[in-house]
């Protein structure tokens, strides 16, 4: 019996060492606002800031309200700006576009293997994903999107 116990405890704990490369996490990337401008031909990066952050959502993916959720944060923040009618465009183009039913690198969950789709991220995942976005700001491949 006391076997069983260690050998679970042990189990428990290797489990704590498995790395982001083993589930397959691709490291954070950002395109910007994918296939569309990241601002207006005056302001050009005017509301990239809020792609970046709708990026961080779609590359580790998540369950379908979350998507969704991710989606009118990016709406909300590109007409905090200034730009209503650009965020409602941008809103309609992320629906369609965004599905993570096509291998594209922009899908919903393009930080995992394809095909991922919508799936809640459990612990373990979220413990790698934090780590990953913590490693991409020390290296100032997100530097304005996570505190």
């Amino acid at each position: 019996m006391k076997f069983y116990i260690i050998l679970l405890i042990l189990c428990g704990l290797s489990s704590f060492n498995i790395t982001a490369n083993e589930l397959n996490l691709k490291p954070f990337t950002s395109d910007g606002c994918s296939s569309f401008p990241d601002g207006t031909i005056e302001h050009n990066e005017l509301w990239l800031h809020c792609c970046r952050a709708h990026d961080v959502d779609y590359w580790q993916g998540g369950t379908k309200a979350q998507r969704l959720a991710s989606d009118q944060r990016l709406r909300a923040c590109v007409a905090k700006v200034g730009q209503p009618k650009t965020a409602a465009l941008m809103l309609a183009g992320v629906r369609v576009g965004g599905t993570p039913y096509l291998p594209t690198s922009y899908r919903w969950g393009y930080g995992w293997p394809y095909p991922r789709f919508y799936d809640a991220l459990s612990t373990l995942e979220l413990k790698l994903i934090q780590q990953e976005l913590l490693n991409a700001k020390s290296s100032q491949i997100i530097p304005t999107i996570i505190n």
